[in-house]
């Protein structure tokens, strides 16, 4: 199965290079810049699982002429309209679509432009990050991937898929029930997202603190009734597990959008908490704090918006008052 891995960040990065290390057919879609990176230096992987040095195959953006058989998705939401048009000539009639974003809002997009049929539910949870060198640090053990068919079915893409995934150092499995588990992660997702950049601060920071337990909790039941309110409730022993933590965190745990805002990044806030609120309001949910969290996000988004308009009149402001003078 010849593979098409969108982007060589952290994510596409590391499952990218797993599938490489296994002996796969992968090939990495990839801006200029990151291309240079990978050809002079290689994939560097550095994991609890071992670390890798790959020389990986890549392929600029624009240049795609080949289709592919399997292509995975590996951007943020706010990427999501580049890389379809991006990936768009990789994907023939028999190609699978296998995206790797968190929410479910993508779904739309991608089943417009490539067909539902096209189209599996996928989702990963581990801790990954770039460091300024292009090396993928994996930061915990955890590394799963599930992947199925929308309508719970176990079709013969998904077992070719499940075959290409067996002998990979990953936990990849197939599942029947992909939809619930997007919903699951999106409302854990939500809820850490929400009170970690809220506080910014992470999970053992805020329990430590007078009230920091109760928050975290009420900010996991908004995002958990608006779960049930559609269909999907978590299930009780994930939300016990949440509790446990809660109760004795062991570490500081941040989810990666702290990080991005921390850095001065763009921010998937629509994607992740911004359509949960949206799906919420059509079923009548009360959620305060969700939108608190959301409301902060987005002036922090145009903070630093505006950041940038000036930075680059400042920039552009010497050249016009050289042209006056001249």
């Amino acid at each position: 199965m010849r593979t098409l891995v969108l982007g060589a960040g952290a994510t596409g990065g590391y499952f990218g290079g797993r599938l490489l290390e296994a002996g796969r057919e992968v090939t990495f879609l990839v801006r200029g810049a990151r291309a240079a990176q990978l050809r002079e230096r290689g994939l560097s992987i550095r994991s609890p699982h071992g670390d890798l040095q790959l020389k990986p195959k890549v392929v600029f953006a624009g240049r795609l002429r080949e289709r592919y058989d399997l292509v995975l998705l590996c951007c943020k939401a706010y990427d999501l309209d580049s890389a379809m048009e991006a990936v768009a000539p990789a994907v023939g009639e028999d190609s699978i679509v296998l995206p790797l974003l968190n929410g479910l809002r993508h779904f739309d997009a991608l089943d417009a432009r490539f067909g539902a049929e096209r189209v599996l539910g996928g989702l990963c949870s581990t801790a990954l990050a770039l460091d300024e060198d292009g090396r993928v640090h994996h930061l915990n053990a955890m590394h799963l991937l599930r992947f199925g068919e929308r309508n719970g079915r176990l079709t013969p893409r998904v077992k070719a898929l499940e075959a290409l995934m067996r002998g990979v150092k990953i936990d990849a499995k197939a599942s029947r029930n992909i939809v619930p588990a997007l919903w699951e992660k999106w409302v854990l997702l939500a809820a850490m997202a929400g009170v970690n950049c809220l506080m910014r601060a992470g999970v053992a920071e805020i329990v430590a603190a007078p009230g920091g337990r109760a928050l975290c909790r009420a900010m996991l039941e908004e995002c958990s009734a608006i779960a049930t309110a559609h269909g999907h409730p978590p299930r009780p022993q994930v939300l016990q597990d949440v509790q446990a933590y809660l109760d004795r965190p062991q570490g500081d745990f941040t989810v990666s959008m702290l990080r991005d805002l921390e850095a001065g990044h763009q921010v998937e806030a629509d994607h992740i908490l911004g359509d949960l609120i949206a799906r919420g309001e059509q079923a009548g949910v009360s959620m305060p704090l969700l939108r608190a969290a959301y409301c902060h996000l987005k002036i922090y988004e145009a903070r630093r918006q505006r950041a940038q308009r000036t930075s680059q009149s400042a920039f552009a402001s010497p050249r016009r008052r050289r042209l006056r003078v001249c």
